[in-house]
Order: C-alpha cells, then sequence, then structure tokens
C-alpha cells in the first residue's frame, strides 16, 4: 500500500485522497477482471463463511413448508382444527391465515430490529442472538395446548427470521468478489429449498404416526439447526464492508485476510481491496450522508430502495404462493393425502436443481434477462393450470395435469425468479444502507404474504371460495403487470461493481441502459450517448490529482 491508513479516514487530505484513488483503482479493475476459477482460488473461505450463515435460511424454509404442509397432515388438523360434519377435522381458513401471517408479523418486527442491531453491533453478534432465540422459540411450538398458543409461537419465531433474511443476503454480498457476488447471494434460496424438501419428507414420513408426536416430531427436529451454526458463526470474520463503515480500517484488512488465501494470487492485495471499500464508501456519503431507514426513501436511494422492494413483491405475487401451499393444492385438486406429499417432494427437489442450474443461466444471461424469462414462462404455465381446471378432464387425468403443471412452474420458479431475487436485492442497494434497504424490501415481501396468507386459503379451502386450481388465473394476471415493470424499472447488475451502480443511479441512467452505459468511478465521468447534460463529477480526475 502506498500509504498507512490514518486513525480517521479523510479524502480531504489530498496526498492520502491520491493513494486511496491509485490503490482503489487497481483493486476495482482487478476484481472486475477476475474469473470464477481466480475468485474460487483467492476467497475459498468467504465462499465457506458464507455458506454457514446461510444456512440459517434452512429452518425459515422448513417451518414456512411445515405449516402449510401440517394443513393436510390428520394428526394435527384433529389436535388443532374442528370437526367437520363428515367426520373430519379441518382447520378453519381463518385460522390457516392467522398461523401464517402470525409468522410474517414476527418477521415485519425482526427485520426491523435486524437492520438497527446489524449496523450497530455487526452481523455475527445479530445472527449469534437470532439463533439462541430461535432455539428457545421453539418450545412453545413443541408444547402448543392450543391453537391460539400456536400462533404465538409462530409470531415470536418470526422475530429471529428476520434476523435471518437481512443478515445472510447482506452478508454473501460483501464478503466477495463480483465473480462470486450472484452465486453466494442465490444460495440462499437453495437454502430456502433445502429447508423445505426436508420438511416434506419428514411430514411424509410421519404420516403414520398416531397422536400429537406424529407433528411434534417435526417441530422438535428444528433445535438440531441452531449449535453447529452458532459454533460457525463464533468463528467467522465480520464483514469487512460493515468495519470500513465504522471507521476500523485495521480489522477490515484482517477480515479480508481471514475471507482469502494468502498468496493464492500475486496480484490480489487486501490492502488494495479495503482501499476499494474505502472510496465507495466516501462516494456515497458524498451523495447521502445519513444510513437510517429515511434515507433508503431520499435522492437515488428511492429509485433503489423501489427496485429492491418490488423484485422482493415479485417473488410472492407470481404465482409462488401455490408452492408453499403445494400439499394443501395437490388435495384440493383432487390427489390423495400420500400423493400430494409425494408430489410436494418431487417438487423442491425439483427446485433445487433449479437454483443450481439459476447459476448457470446467471453467468450468460445476466440477473434482469432470468426476471423476463422466468415471469414470462410462468404466465404461460399458470395459463395453462387455469385452462386444464375448466375442462371436462378436470376431475380425471387432470389432476395429475395440474399437479404437473404446478412442478414445472416450480422449475421455473427456482431457475429464474427464487434465486436471482436475492441477488437482486442484494446487489442493488448502496453499500452504506444495504441491510436497511433488504429490510424494507423484505417487509414489502412479508406484507405481500400476509396477503397471500389471507387470500390463498379462501382460494382453495372448500369452505371458502374453493377455487382450486382456478387461481391460475388470477395470479396470471398479476404475473403480467411485474412483467411490464421488469422491462422497464429494473436493471442489470452483472459484472458492475458497486461504486459503478453508484454512478449509473446518481447519472438516473434507464435501467434497459445499464449494460451499455460505461462508467468510470475514479473519473467520475460515463461514455454513453444517453448521459444526462450537466452531469457533475463525483470524484476528482486522478490524473489531474497527480498534476
Amino acid at each position: 500500500m502506498r500509504g498507512n491508513f490514518p486513525a480517521k479516514l479523510s479524502l480531504d487530505n489530498f496526498t492520502w485522497g491520491l493513494d486511496l484513488l491509485v490503490e482503489a483503482k487497481d483493486a476495482t479493475a482487478f476484481e472486475r477482471q477476475m474469473t470464477l476459477r481466480q475468485a474460487l482460488k483467492i476467497y475459498p473461505k468467504a465462499v465457506a463463511w458464507s455458506i454457514v450463515l446461510s444456512s440459517a435460511i434452512i429452518m425459515e424454509g422448513y417451518d414456512t413448508l411445515l405449516l402449510g404442509s401440517f394443513y393436510a397432515f390428520p394428526a394435527f388438523n384433529e389436535k388443532f382444527g374442528t370437526l367437520q360434519p363428515d367426520g373430519s377435522y379441518v382447520i378453519s381458513a381463518a385460522w390457516q391465515s392467522g398461523l401464517s401471517n402470525g409468522g410474517q408479523v414476527g418477521q415485519i418486527c425482526g427485520l426491523y430490529f435486524a437492520g438497527y442491531a446489524a449496523d450497530r453491533f455487526g452481523y455475527r453478534k445479530t445472527m449469534i442472538a437470532a439463533l439462541i432465540a430461535i432455539a428457545a422459540f421453539v418450545f412453545i411450538q413443541f408444547f402448543a395446548p392450543n391453537v391460539q398458543t400456536l400462533l404465538a409461537g409462530y409470531i415470536l419465531c418470526g422475530l429471529p427470521w428476520g434476523a435471518f433474511q437481512t443478515i445472510t443476503c447482506a452478508y454473501a454480498a460483501e464478503v466477495c468478489p463480483i465473480a462470486l457476488r450472484g452465486y453466494l447471494t442465490t444460495y440462499v434460496n437453495l437454502c430456502w429449498v433445502i429447508g423445505s424438501f426436508i420438511a416434506a419428507g419428514i411430514v411424509r414420513g410421519m404420516l403414520g404416526v398416531q397422536g400429537e408426536w406424529g407433528y411434534r416430531a417435526c417441530y422438535a427436529i428444528q433445535w438440531f439447526w441452531p449449535i453447529p451454526i452458532v459454533i460457525g458463526v463464533i468463528f467467522a470474520p465480520e464483514s469487512p464492508w460493515w468495519l470500513v463503515r465504522h471507521d476500523r480500517i485495521e480489522e477490515a484488512t484482517k477480515a479480508i485476510e481471514s475471507l482469502t488465501t494468502k498468496g493464492a494470487d500475486t496480484n490480489f492485495n487486501s490492502e488494495q481491496a479495503v482501499a476499494m471499500m474505502i472510496h465507495t464508501n466516501e462516494m456515497e456519503k458524498k451523495v447521502s450522508v445519513g444510513t437510517s431507514y429515511f434515507d433508503c426513501l431520499k435522492h437515488t436511494d428511492l429509485r433503489r430502495t423501489e427496485i429492491a422492494v418490488v423484485t422482493w413483491l415479485t417473488q410472492t405475487f407470481c404465482g409462488s404462493s401455490l408452492m408453499g401451499y403445494s400439499t394443501y393444492f395437490y388435495q384440493q385438486a383432487g390427489l390423495s393425502t400420500t400423493q400430494s406429499f409425494n408430489f410436494t417432494l418431487i417438487q423442491f427437489a425439483l427446485g433445487g436443481l433449479g437454483t443450481m442450474f439459476s447459476w448457470l443461466l446467471m453467468t450468460y444471461f445476466g440477473r434482469r434477462t432470468l426476471y423476463l424469462g422466468g415471469l414470462g414462462s410462468m404466465f404461460v404455465l399458470l395459463i395453462v393450470v387455469g385452462v386444464i381446471s375448466v375442462t371436462p378432464a378436470a376431475e380425471g387425468g387432470g389432476q395429475w395435469a395440474i399437479g404437473s403443471m404446478l412442478l414445472i412452474f416450480t422449475v421455473a420458479y427456482d431457475c429464474t425468479v427464487g434465486p436471482v431475487c436475492y441477488s437482486i436485492v442484494a446487489e442493488i442497494p448502496s453499500t452504506r444502507l444495504r441491510s436497511k434497504t433488504i429490510v424494507i424490501a423484505r417487509n414489502a415481501y412479508n406484507i405481500g404474504g400476509i396477503i397471500n396468507n389471507i387470500i390463498t386459503p379462501y382460494m382453495l379451502n372448500p369452505t371458502a371460495w374453493n377455487w382450486k386450481a382456478k387461481t391460475g388465473f388470477f395470479w396470471a394476471g398479476i404475473n403480467a403487470l411485474f412483467i411490464l415493470w421488469t422491462y422497464f424499472r429494473l436493471p442489470e447488475p452483472k459484472g458492475l461493481a458497486y461504486s459503478e451502480l453508484d454512478i449509473l443511479f446518481e447519472r438516473k441512467i434507464s435501467a434497459r441502459k445499464f449494460t451499455s452505459t460505461r462508467v468510470d468511478p475514479f473519473n467520475g465521468t460515463t461514455s454513453a450517448l444517453d448521459t444526462p447534460k450537466g452531469a457533475e463529477t463525483m470524484v476528482e480526475n486522478v490524473d489531474e490529482a497527480k498534476a
């Protein structure tokens, strides 16, 4: 490094400012040219630590799918449902919505708390506290004597789930270089699919268990996850970006060294990498000094927040709620309980494969193209499901056709919108407001989830609207609206450094022209013909500074 980091960084110091720009420019150029193989060679420990923290999402995926599957589980319905005239037990649509929304309400509160805690105490400490809390709150689910107590358990469990959602995305985006960013952020979705698959398999295996232990054992399995994850998080390094934002420069350098392999590449320099973070942080401070939730709604950050919010709303309103209620959906479509659980297992196995396939697709097509392609494919599949439901074959072979369409829908979702969403919401925000922007976006998703949890049971429940597979028409219409928004408003962040994204948003570049507009975060210039007139440079020109 050409200079020593001062105790309190200030770019007003000319010599230090020049050194910072040169080092940051070299680090940015090296990172942009880094191949996937180089990134894996230099950052294998970053990959491992990110995987450890993201594994917490397995618990959320597990419990979310568990509840949806329990609505088709005889022992659970007998304990918490009401007796019907035909002798069966059913949990009413109102209580299905209430239980599902209890977790969503808890997540909304947990997300806002986690946003403050992560900014103040760091990702590691906040994650450890959330893991301890989830282990305690599972006791309420396990011992719940009635549906009211079970609702309280889901509300409390939602608090740590909210922390998992924001920290895993933000940490994955901050510990890896550009070449790994998409893979590690979308791995969060794979963890959710893994948790759902485990839940579907365990519930399927417990169908033959009589009495309360049939569902209680499913809750008890949640105590397995926190212990190994807590041990991993204790030894994980803090995010170097978080350390830079708190002016702990020396610790940030040590964190980079803990995330990388020394000597893996002679061109890599940990101090240069930190200089790039400092430079980006200082650029963003010039545009927006604050780091509060309100700052996410000001200036260029308002557009970035909008993109993160609608991207996550797209995920919940594209028809994906049918997957969360898949077992119940299959039953209402006419399949037996056993076959419904079998289809759910196949569904999430395909979802896991789809998420891994999305890594290959992102390499060649980027985030924006996959979002458009995925939404278009799901629109067609939902129309097909709706059409089959109104044909004479709906009561015969049509049941299997509807189940098959939902499996194909799962593949399309988990190749595109499902995993790519996590990458977009983690990459689009400014680095100083990343965790809080993710909180706002995820809470928009949770509010959308509450709406879903209110209307979906009514759509499917035979004692309510009884739409069954006709719900495909409804979700197809919502899908069409999001296709239009994606085309006009969703930019492509693939291959762009955070400082480059800052300039593109500051210059108000059209979403469709992000990939064709060249920017230089060290000269503050853009080279596209559509650059707005009168745009001011954000930093001093390096060559002029040298002169």
